[in-house]
C-alpha cells in the first residue's frame, strides 16, 4: 500500500495524467525487459520534502515503465519488500 504522505498524490489527476501519457510513450513496454509494462516507477525514492516537487515526482526523466516482475525485482533488491509481498499497478504492497 502507498506510504500514507503518498496517497493523496497518486489519487491525484496531475499524476495519473503523467503516469498515463508517460505509459503511452513508452509503448507500453516495460523499458528493463520489453514485456507489457504495467507500473510506472519512480526512479528517485519519494519522500514526504519532495513528492510535491515537480522536478522529482512528475519529472519523465525520473521514471521508468517497468512490468509487474521488474517492478518489484527492483523493490526487493533494494530490501523495501519481503518475500512473498509485491506491488500492485496501483502501487500498493500486496500478498503474491
Amino acid at each position: 500500500m502507498a506510504k500514507e504522505f503518498a496517497k493523496k498524490f497518486y489519487k491525484s489527476k496531475t499524476w495519473k495524467s503523467c503516469r498515463d501519457s508517460y505509459f503511452i510513450h513508452r509503448y507500453g513496454l516495460c523499458e528493463r525487459c520489453s514485456k507489457p509494462g504495467k507500473i510506472v516507477h519512480h526512479k528517485e525514492k519519494l519522500t514526504p520534502a519532495n513528492i510535491n516537487n515537480p522536478k522529482v515526482s512528475l519529472n519523465w526523466d525520473k521514471l521508468e515503465l517497468l512490468c509487474q516482475d521488474c517492478h518489484n525485482k527492483e523493490h526487493m533488491s533494494n530490501g523495501v519488500t519481503q518475500y512473498g509481498l509485491m506491488f500492485d499497478s496501483e502501487g500498493n504492497l500486496i500478498k503474491q
